[in-house]
């Protein structure tokens, strides 16, 4: 009888609890915006926050409200914002196009390491045991933090240093916020010249932590036929306004640092990471 009575009283508190919990539920509960779930169906759902909220539903309640523009969201691209534009009655101008970019060469034949690490695996706590062990102290680790943050499984580590798949990258800058040694940066996905240094030491300084450093000799400036290129604090900076992609630069530089790419079209395929 006793345990009768205690599943008894047991089952009458559990009872009560729930129809508390559900009283409070329909007196009190925030229906949820139908135009916030449309605006929330119309993006990828990979909560990136490139678009500068913490994710997808805090970008889609600005939205929403107004209080945002529709063409924040950098992996959605162009087709995502004509989709929201369209939703929210408005025009929009089409974001631009970018990829993630390592600007280090420093692979395991062109630099050495002045210490051997042995800590936690990763690249902002090997950071802060002397700025890391690479000879370098602005090149990459290689401990693979970016790539452990990219959504679009886009990063690898090969020969030391961090590689970006750029058919794959999604451009949402969370490898870029995530590098201890800021050198990876979103360039336009029409870049056709990079800088594969970070170093900005003197030359000969540069050049004895990496043969492959950027020495600031100037080359690449004085026959830039259109003053894109500068060399602020002994590295070389590219302006992509005023890149037209002729190549000079790349032909004199004495240590190759600059390099032409090519970055392929994601639009059409950024549809795969898409999480419902």
């Amino acid at each position: 009888m006793d345990i009768l009575i205690a599943f008894l009283v047991v089952g009458a508190i559990g009872l009560a609890a729930g129809l508390l919990i559900a009283l409070m539920s329909h007196f009190f509960g925030v229906e949820e915006n139908q135009r916030v779930k449309e605006v929330r169906a119309c993006l990828p759902g990979i909560n990136c926050g490139a678009c500068g909220f913490k994710g997808c539903d805090d970008y889609a309640a600005a939205l929403a409200e107004g209080k945002a523009k529709p063409n924040l969201c950098v992996p959605g691209a162009e087709s995502t914002a004509e989709e929201l534009g369209a939703l929210l009655g408005i025009e929009v101008e089409p974001p631009k196009d970018v990829v993630a970019f390592v600007h280090c060469n420093g692979h395991c034949e062109a630099t050495t390491k002045k210490a051997e690490y042995a800590g936690v695996s990763g690249c902002s706590a090997a950071m802060m045991l002397y700025g890391g062990p690479e000879a370098c102290r602005y090149g990459c680790m290689g401990f693979g933090d970016c790539a452990s943050a990219c959504p679009a499984n886009a990063i690898c580590m090969k020969d030391g240093i961090a590689h970006v798949d750029t058919s794959r990258c999604l451009g949402c800058g969370l490898c870029e916020s995530i590098c201890p040694k800021k050198i990876i940066s979103m360039v336009p996905q029409e870049t056709a010249v990079v800088v594969m240094c970070n170093n900005k030491d003197k030359g000969a300084d540069a050049r004895k932590a990496c043969k492959n450093a950027c020495i600031g000799c100037m080359k690449c400036v004085k026959t830039c036929p259109n003053g894109a290129i500068t060399v602020t604090d002994n590295l070389a900076k590219i302006d992509y306004a005023k890149c037209v992609r002729c190549g000079v630069c790349v032909s004199n530089c004495p240590t190759g640092c600059l390099k032409q790419v090519f970055f392929p079209d994601l639009s059409e395929e950024y549809e795969d990471f898409r999480v419902n």
